[in-house]
């Protein structure tokens, strides 16, 4: 592990909102632990060129606040904004992170079917392995139901041989 961060951290309030993203804190979430991480490991931004990091997020429930959003504009006969089909992918905000940051790796997104940080650490491995990246950030992140941000935790993992 190259670096580890998490949200909340002791003095956090909400994610600070992502242009281009509206509705809801998923993307921030993300964007915010993700960028704490590669801050950690980095310092600022972009990451050194050549860096071969892939970006994989990893979430059960995906943007929840979204999703919600959309189904109750489209039952009410109401015109869904174009932003929604954009951010409706989590594809969207792992390659905003990705851009932001310069990484040059695969952008991955999963739906765990067993633990999710067990499931990201395979696929981060995968991609190690198979000669794709040679470090990978691995995003966990979880909305909580009521709407707040929920939880999250950007692992960098790389270094030494992939297992």
């Amino acid at each position: 592990m190259l670096a580890e961060a998490r949200w909340p951290e002791p003095g956090d309030g909400g994610p600070d909102p992502v242009p281009g993203f509206v509705h809801s804190v998923f993307a921030p979430l993300v964007v915010a632990v993700a960028e704490r991480c590669l801050a950690r490991r980095y310092g600022r931004r972009p990451a050194p060129a050549g860096n071969r990091t892939a970006v994989v997020l990893v979430s059960a429930s995906g943007d929840r606040a979204s999703a919600e959003h959309v189904r109750a504009t489209v039952a009410a006969g109401g015109r869904v904004g174009p932003l929604f089909f954009f951010q409706s992918v989590p594809n969207s905000v792992a390659g905003h992170v990705a851009a932001r940051w310069g990484l040059d790796g695969p952008v991955v997104c999963l739906s765990p079917t067993g633990d999710p940080r067990a499931d990201g650490i395979a696929e981060a491995e995968l991609l190690r392995y198979d000669g794709d990246a040679d470090e990978a950030l691995l995003v966990l992140v979880e909305q909580a139901p009521d709407g707040t941000p929920g939880e999250a935790v950007a692992v960098l993992l790389g270094g030494g041989t992939p297992q």
